[in-house]
């Protein structure tokens, strides 16, 4: 089983790692993909520790939609700073998360539009999937995406709350789909329906901890070894073993990250 989206190297962990990590391994999860801020030297700086602590574990480094403001004057700076991230963080296999939030408007989002574009760029050029976040901005993340020939890269909508249209609309464009804890949620139903219908060959599985700790965890810090829980409701959703659940999203995952 793997976890396909956390954030490891945040502050939340730094005090308690080496116990994360060995309830994440107990739990029965090989791998995770961590999730690095190109902008943010702390957390960057977390990844040495990180990897020591879990060799299994690979590496996102994008700058989010929250964080392009900060690059709105120079746009291609951030590229500059996510290219010298994947240079100096071992196990780098992807360009994220990146993509477009308009539910917060932490950054213009224009500002966002153009830090995204420019990022699928760059993963074009290094030959990367990328990791993509969206909220509330369907129609822009999927024009940018054709409009940069995203398709090429290949990647996966983290944490995909969308509805089957949606979630089909993201298939056609050659990407996969992530769930998160948020499919084991009561009110969730529309998500398990997606669940059902997403291939299982396009699936994948996260905690994207700290944040969305699944039931029976809600309104606790999550971590990886929660990812069981994920993979718990979608085999209820699909009538499956969760050990097929957790072997078809682990083989998703090597094929989609190369660890």
């Amino acid at each position: 089983m793997v976890d396909s989206h956390c954030h490891l190297a945040g502050s939340e962990f730094a005090g308690d790692l080496q116990p994360v990590v060995d309830r994440a391994t107990g739990a029965g999860v090989a791998a995770a993909l961590v999730i690095l801020g190109a902008d943010d030297d702390e957390e960057c700086g977390r990844a040495i520790p990180v990897q020591a602590a879990w060799p299994g574990v690979r590496f996102s480094i994008g700058v989010h939609p929250h964080a392009a403001g900060a690059f709105a004057g120079e746009p291609t700076r951030a590229v500059t700073v996510v290219e010298q991230r994947l240079a100096q963080v071992a196990g780098a296999r992807a360009v994220g998360e990146i993509g477009l939030d308009y539910h917060y408007d932490l950054a213009p989002r224009d500002a966002q539009q153009t830090v995204f574009q420019l990022q699928i760029g760059l993963a074009r050029r290094r030959r990367l999937p990328i990791v993509i976040h969206t909220r509330e901005a369907e129609e822009d993340t999927f024009r940018i995406l054709a409009e940069e020939a995203a398709g090429d890269t290949g990647g996966v909508f983290h944490c995909f709350t969308g509805d089957r249209a949606m979630a089909r609309r993201a298939l056609d464009a050659g990407f996969h789909l992530s769930l998160a804890g948020i499919v084991t949620f009561p009110k969730a139903n529309e998500l398990r329906e997606v669940a059902r219908l997403v291939p299982l060959d396009r699936l994948l599985i996260e905690t994207d901890s700290p944040f969305l700790a699944p039931v029976p965890h809600r309104r606790t810090r999550n971590e990886p070894a929660r990812v069981v829980h994920v993979a718990e409701a979608i085999a209820a959703a699909r009538g499956m073993r969760v050990t097929e659940v957790a072997s078809a999203t682990g083989e998703n995952f090597v094929r989609l990250f190369k660890p």
